[in-house]
């Protein structure tokens, strides 16, 4: 059984591409994190979070105040939601925007929720 050069390398690649390849799948995480707050409960969690800061703020709220409101309120927990920044906010907005036509911005959902 006579073996060249590029066989061997061609074994040698394939056996090293299943161990790289098992490593990286080991080290994946295969269960949800307990501070994972892109779950869809955590997602409804902090969307319920922000409605009532926006049913009880002013009307005319900007996205940076409704940001700071949110931030301090009593029920927000900072440790499950540590990656809250505005973006996040902004994209919560549109899904809610998105699921209710009838709102296109703070102050619609503001007079929506306290009609």
């Amino acid at each position: 059984m006579d073996l060249n050069t590029s066989t061997f390398m061609l074994i040698f690649f394939i056996g090293l591409f299943l161990i790289s390849f098992w490593k990286i799948y080991a080290f994946l995480p295969n269960e949800q994190l307990s501070d994972d707050d892109n779950t869809p409960e955590a997602k409804a969690e902090l969307l319920k979070i922000v409605l009532k800061v926006i049913q009880n703020s002013k009307p005319s709220l900007t996205l940076n105040e409704l940001y700071e409101k949110v931030k301090n309120d009593e029920s927000f927990d900072r440790e499950h939601f540590w990656r809250f920044n505005p973006n996040k906010l902004h994209h919560l907005l549109q899904y809610y925007y998105a699921k209710h036509p009838d709102t296109q911005s703070i102050e619609d959902i503001y007079k929506k929720l306290n009609s």
